[in-house]
Order: C-alpha cells, then structure tokens, then sequence
C-alpha cells in the first residue's frame, strides 16, 4: 500500500463544525482518563485558519464540560478580557477595542479571529451562572521577543499586600535595587549579554529580595488568604513572576553558547507554573481548552532556527505533561499544501480535502523513514517533523489556507 492510501486510510475528514466536533469525542473518548488539558497548537502566528479552527472546537468543547480557554498572552493583562467577557463590573466600563488592545500581548488582540472569540464569549456568559460562564486565561510570562521588563511591578505587588510587620528587611533598598526601568529594558540585551543589567549586583540583590518576599507569603498564608483569596494568589502570582524575570534577565546577561536556549527554557518554565495554576483554579469547574504554538504544547523537545544556530529546549507542554500523564492531550497543526511530495506536508496535503485529523501513532507508523519536513510558508512557520509526532496525541492538517499571515504586530 502506497503512503497516500495508508494516510487516507487513517484520516478523519474535518469538513464542517459537526464531524471536527465527532472526531474530537473520539479522540478523547479514547483516552484512559478524561483529559484535564486539551492542547490545541499552531504552526505560526497570525494565519487566521488556525484561530478559527480553535474558535469552532471550543464552541463544540464547552457543550461538552469545558469552562475555560487559555491562550499564548500574559497572565495579568488576560484579566481584562477575562472580565470582559465575564460581564464583570469594571470602575470605568471597557469597549472591547480597549480590551483587545489592553487584554492581549504580543499584539495578538489586532488577530480578528480573537476579537471574533471575546464577542462569542461575552455573548455565551451573558445571563449565565458565575459558576457556569467561560473564563479568559493567559499563560505566557510577561516577555517579547525584543526582550523583558523591569521586576519592579512584580516585586512591588508583593510587597505592597504583605503587612508591613512581616516584610522581609531586604526590601528597604527595594527602589535603589530597581534603579530605572530603563536599566532592564535595553532591546539590546536580547542579543547581547553586556547590554544587560542580569549579571550586576543589584540584580543579584534583587533575586534574594524575590525569595524574601516568597517565603514572607507562603509563612502568612494562613492569615492572609482566607481574608483575601483573590489578593493573595494575585500576589503569589507576581512573586513567582517577579523571580522569573531576574532569572530571564540572569541568562540574558550569560555570554554561553546555549543561552538563547536558555531564554526559552525559562519562559517555558514560567508558561508551566502559571498553566498549572490556572488548571488548579478551574479543576472543580471543567476542563481547559489551551491554544498557542506548536513549541510551547508538544511533549517531544522543541527546537528552531535563530539565525544561524539550531536551538533545542522542552517546552511548557513537555513540563506540564509530567504531572498530569494520560490527562493532557496534544493536538498540533500544519499547513502548506504546495509541499513537496516527499516532505510530511505533501503526503498529508495528498491526504487532505480540506482538513484532516490524523492520530499521531499511526501517522507515525504510516510515514517512511525517509521522509523529512517541508519549508516554511511564512517567516515564523515552524513545519512539523515526523520527530515531533512523539509528543503528539493527533495532528490537523489545513490544507484550505493560502497561508497569508494577518498583520497583528
């Protein structure tokens, strides 16, 4: 049997909102526990087929139990949106261009298929329970691409809630430590460590305040949350991040030859602890539906080309993965139906109408050793390989997409 016959053999057609939200229910009907986590990936940003895929399944999933989406944006800004779409009461109200704008990081609120999915969940929770409306989260610690900013919000949430009689004594030089915000946000120490402030000795200072300030919180928790539940973990939430980001700005300032690997590790490493925060909040009300790139959900380790070096990293998934075992589940996606024959692209484009949903073991099994990944239809494209099939529960390929990225950044 030739691999077109044997992929189409294994494919599931997805060619409308009813057989994506059948073949789905099998999918996870198959599993040994019901998923905590449904993982859904993207190949590249801003290619709105896969947005709008994610849209169309989350329609489906929320008739199905599932109370919350999460997406690849900051943890805190989320909020916005997540109040928004709640119908929560705000001191001066918000539009929604104002949370678009404010709600998402990384400009992903100018994506349409995101303003598409704020209005359906606006729409969705009006009138309903509290307990039964669909949350808003965001995941990814509070970085770009072109860098990361000052602690000085994190650690100042912090040490504003403690009670002034247990903060930690190392916090008095707190301002002098943070000096100018200007200090920690120079674009050029993205890719040069003497541009950054990571290695000096305040920010070395700094990293013992994060800790003080942590332990301070853990050591009044019994006082403190049950009088305020949503301060303190509000706060817990910025001392974790507050020691992420001098943690960030630490391998920022490394001169190591693994040290964009590093970066990356690290914010997965944040992604993860605020993943697994979010599923903690929302484990007595359903499961979670997670939405950003390939990298950052698939189990298998990650890699990606900077410039011209080839760097490896195990992302948020292969974290999370860990402790929730059967309970996570991974779907990845592709596209590029004008891939070359020989390429896993091509043999799943030959196998695609107009998408498909193929479970990633038989693929796997299906596929010749041969055969290698296609080229990358968008600078920022990341095409899977047959190696990334490991960490993958099934993959959906689109092949009715021209690829056109829509401007968001």
């Amino acid at each position: 049997m030739s691999t077109a016959a044997a992929l189409r053999g294994i494919a599931s057609q997805l060619d409308n909102p009813a057989s994506l939200g059948r073949i789905i229910d099998e999918l996870l009907a198959a599993r040994t526990d019901p998923p905590t986590l449904l993982a859904l990936g993207e190949p590249t940003h801003g290619i709105e087929a896969f947005p709008l895929l994610r849209n169309e399944l989350l329609r489906h999933l929320v008739e199905r139990g599932y109370r919350s989406i999460v997406l690849e944006t900051d943890f805190f800004a989320a909020s916005v949106v997540d109040d928004y779409v709640t119908g929560t009461p705000t001191e001066n109200g918000t539009d929604v261009d104002t949370v678009l704008r404010t709600g998402f990081s990384h400009g992903f609120g100018a994506i349409p298929a995101n303003r598409a999915l704020v209005e359906w969940l606006r729409t969705h929770n009006a009138g309903r329970p509290l307990s039964d409306r669909v949350r808003f989260h965001g995941f990814d610690p509070p970085l770009e691409i072109s860098g990361a900013p000052s602690p000085r919000c994190a650690l100042s949430c912090v040490n504003e809630f403690l009670p002034m009689a247990v903060r930690p004594s190392s916090v008095h030089d707190l301002d002098a430590l943070l000096g100018a915000d200007t200090d920690w946000t120079n674009q050029a120490a993205m890719f040069d460590p003497a541009a950054s402030i990571g290695a000096s000795d305040r920010a070395r200072a700094l990293r013992i305040v994060a800790d003080d300030l942590a332990s301070a919180l853990r050591r009044v928790a019994p006082t403190l949350r049950p009088a305020d539940p949503a301060g303190y973990d509000h706060a817990v939430a910025h001392a974790r991040t507050a020691a992420g980001l001098l943690r960030y700005h630490a391998a920022m300032a490394s001169p190591a030859p693994d040290r964009i690997a590093t970066l990356l590790s690290l914010r997965a490493e944040m992604m993860s602890e605020n993943l697994l925060v979010i599923l903690a909040q929302e484990q007595w009300r359903g499961p979670c539906l997670v939405f950003a790139h390939n990298v950052h959900l698939q189990r298998a380790p990650s890699d990606m080309s900077v410039g011209e070096d080839d760097v490896h990293w195990c992302g948020a998934g292969a974290l999370v993965a860990l402790p929730l075992g059967d309970r996570y589940v991974f779907v990845a996606t592709d596209a590029n139906p004008d891939s070359d024959p020989g390429t896993l692209q091509g043999v799943l484009a030959a196998a695609t109408t107009r998408r498909a949903l193929f479970p990633a073991q038989a693929l796997r099994a299906a596929l010749p050793p041969s055969i290698g990944a296609g080229k990358p239809i968008v600078p920022g494209h990341i095409p899977l390989t047959p190696a990334d099939l490991d960490g993958s529960d099934a993959v959906i390929f689109v092949a009715d997409t021209d690829g056109k990225r829509v401007q968001y950044w």
